[in-house]
C-alpha cells in the first residue's frame, strides 16, 4: 500500500504556533467546552435548549480542529523561512500574470500565512503544481478544474516575511 501522506512545509515559527493551539484545543478547551455542555444539560429538555446545541457544535468543530491540527503536525516539514533565490518554492510570495492579470499570493499552506493578508496556493493546487521550480520570467500552461488552459507568467519571486 503506498503512503499518500501530504507533507506540508512550516516554518519553525508556524509549526509552534499551531502547537500551541493543539494544546489549548486539546487540554483546556476541551475541558471549557465539556462544562458548558453539562451547564446546558442541567437547564433541562435538550430538544428545546439553544446554549446545548450551540456548546455541542462548538465542540464538533473545535474536534475536528484538532483532528486536522494532529495531521498537518504529524506530517510537517519544519525549516527556516525560505529566502527566495528567484525560483518558485513552497514558503514564497509569488507575483504572476495569471490569464492576463496580475496576482500576487503564497505558495504553501495557509498555516504558514498566519494572519498576513495574503491569498494562499498550495503547491498540490492545480497552479502551484504547474509553477513550482519557474524563475522569474519564465512562463507555463496548466489546466484549470473547469477544463480551460490558463497562462502563467511569473514575474516575481519574494521571501515571504509573514
Amino acid at each position: 500500500m503506498a503512503d499518500d501522506t501530504q507533507v506540508t512545509w512550516l516554518t519553525q515559527e508556524a509549526f509552534d504556533r499551531l502547537t500551541n493551539e493543539l494544546e489549548e484545543l486539546s487540554g483546556p478547551g476541551r475541558i471549557e467546552i465539556a462544562k458548558r455542555i453539562e451547564q446546558a444539560r442541567e437547564e433541562g429538555d435538550l430538544k428545546e435548549n439553544g446554549g446545548y446545541h450551540a456548546a455541542k457544535d462548538e465542540q464538533g468543530k473545535m474536534e475536528a480542529r484538532i483532528r486536522q491540527l494532529t495531521q498537518l503536525l504529524r506530517t510537517a516539514q519544519v525549516g527556516e523561512k525560505r529566502e527566495s533565490h528567484g525560483e518558485v518554492e513552497p514558503g514564497v510570495v509569488v507575483t504572476a500574470l495569471v490569464a492576463g492579470g496580475e496576482e500576487r499570493f503564497l505558495l504553501g499552506s495557509r498555516e504558514i500565512a498566519g494572519n498576513a493578508d495574503l491569498d494562499v496556493y498550495s503547491e498540490q493546487s492545480p497552479l502551484g503544481a504547474a509553477i513550482i521550480g519557474l524563475k522569474i520570467g519564465e512562463k507555463t500552461t496548466y489546466t484549470a478544474p473547469n477544463g480551460r488552459d490558463i497562462t502563467v507568467e511569473i514575474t516575481d519571486v519574494e521571501t515571504f516575511n509573514g
